[in-house]
């Protein structure tokens, strides 16, 4: 599906000198009297070398096709991480380098989208709100309340977030996969 580059977006899948590309990060520049350049910063899919590229405005993009199926995350060996199909039953494996911070929401049973190109997996979309168990913080605080002040503190995955001082170790909460951020406990 042909974009014009000034539509493409930071985590779009484009399609660049023969290779899959996932763009991370995309500015719009305009310098002066010349005419504006978008600015884009990829990782190549296959190998994640890192490639800059300027593109015109309305210069024609072929941005990747791309379909979704449903997986469950089932458990991590290593730096692999694996994860059944909720139709077929079958497995699959992702690497960490393509799962990138994704990794650090995924909990045993948690169901996700993998983003397909043909038969070759991408990338996954995560559900908008994961429940994580905190496993180390600072201790409770006494008479602490919700207020601006916050402390960090270290989740079951690995992740470090900020969270409000009355949270302690081991309450589970529930964080925005999007944002990296603390939203309430868990229920």
């Amino acid at each position: 599906m042909k974009i014009k580059a000034g539509q493409i977006r930071k985590g779009n899948i484009i399609e660049f000198s023969g290779d899959l590309y996932r763009v991370t990060e995309m500015s719009h520049i305009t310098p002066g009297n010349w005419r504006a350049m978008i600015q884009v910063t990829m990782k190549r899919l296959k190998d994640g070398v890192k490639v800059e590229n300027r593109f015109r405005p309305d210069e024609a993009v072929e941005k990747a096709t791309l379909f979704t199926r449903e997986y469950q995350y089932l458990y991590k060996d290593g730096d692999t991480y694996y994860f059944m199909d909720l139709e077929t039953y079958e497995q699959i494996h992702l690497t960490a380098d393509l799962l990138g911070d994704d990794a650090y929401y995924l909990v045993p049973e948690t169901i996700i989208q993998v983003l397909m190109h043909e038969s070759t997996p991408v990338g996954v979309e995560l559900p908008g709100v994961v429940e994580l168990k905190v496993v180390e913080t600072d201790p409770n605080l006494k008479g602490a309340t919700v207020s601006s002040s916050y402390k960090p503190a270290k989740l079951e995955t690995g992740l470090t977030i900020q969270i409000p001082p009355f949270i302690e170790a081991g309450e589970v909460i529930r964080v925005d996969t999007s944002t990296g951020k603390y939203l309430e406990r868990a229920k």
